[in-house]
């Protein structure tokens, strides 16, 4: 398991062995706990990249990944900072990087999406975060999430609540879907399955406020755990785009699951559901039920 970061001191009279490893030693603000504080530095960092190029977009190399996933030469340089910072400090973790794909093999793995809102960020929209989180054994037990354009920091730990620029946070209290405000997604990876997608939308706003389509599954999953939104719901995601979001989600009080309404270890399920502990199954629920999720 990873500890304290390597370049903090410890007292020479305790043995390695005896050191509470940081998952059950930090008590209170989740700030106060070691890997979260390298979590937020190599955060910032990268965010100190992404915003020395925002107003250079004209002169970014962009290339394709797949079918409208685009990615730029930000992303990558960003990842590197994460990485060389993370790794200064735990040089034996694993990583599971958007860019560099996964690294190291353990049961504790730092899952990056370094510029989370790619497209936004290319099109000049203000509206992208970086995205950390700490996964161990499938489910995440650290998360960051940065937002380099309006500096707020969401953090989590495991147990200790979820935070926003040190204050904590909790999912809104809406009671059903009636008047809801409702974000969603349309990945390109999952386009063939726009047409039930936007049906269910249609049905879905019977009932709701409003739809939201904004650009990054990361700060989505943020919104939910602060109370902006009162769900979260998409397809054809990685487990870097909602992993440190997810933590968030239920740290705040709120309930992540896959369309078929698991809850746990749903990283690699490639859809999710996030709401309170009341909209939470009656979204999955709407969905499990229609074309849109019957697809699956």
């Amino acid at each position: 398991m990873l500890g304290r970061p390597r370049a903090l001191r410890y007292d020479n009279a305790v043995s390695p062995d005896d050191i509470l490893f940081f998952t059950k030693s930090a008590k209170g603000n989740p700030m106060q706990n070691p890997v979260i504080t390298v979590m937020v530095k190599a955060a910032r960092q990268a965010g100190t990249v992404i915003l020395r190029h925002m107003n250079k977009l004209d002169s970014l190399n962009v290339f394709e990944k797949s079918k409208q996933d685009y990615a730029s030469e930000v992303d990558s340089l960003a990842e590197a900072e994460i990485i060389k910072e993370l790794k200064r400090a735990y040089p034996q973790a694993a990583f599971l990087c958007e860019e560099s794909g996964a690294m190291g093999k353990g049961k504790q793995t730092f899952v990056i999406d370094p510029l989370d809102g790619t497209s936004n960020f290319l099109h000049g929209i203000p509206h992208y975060c970086v995205s950390i989180a700490l996964v161990e054994n499938g489910e995440p037990v650290e998360a960051v999430i940065y937002d380099p354009i309006k500096n707020e920091l969401f953090t989590a730990s495991k147990g200790k609540g979820a935070l926003l620029n040190d204050r904590k946070i909790r999912v809104s209290e809406r009671k059903d879907l009636a008047g809801s405000m409702v974000i969603t997604g349309t990945p390109p990876r999952d386009r063939g399955r726009v047409g039930p997608h936007l049906d269910f939308c249609r049905e879905l706003l019977a009932s709701a406020e409003d739809i939201r389509r904004t650009g990054s599954a990361a700060l989505d999953l943020a919104y939910v755990a602060c109370g902006r939104v009162d769900a979260y719901f998409e397809s054809g995601i990685k487990a870097w785009d909602v992993a440190a979001g997810m933590l968030l989600v239920r740290e705040a009080g709120g309930r992540t699951c896959d369309f078929k309404g698991r809850g746990e270890k749903i990283l690699d399920a490639g859809n999710i559901v996030a709401g309170n502990v009341r909209i939470n199954p009656v979204l999955q629920a709407a969905i499990a039920k229609s074309d849109y999720g019957r697809s699956f």
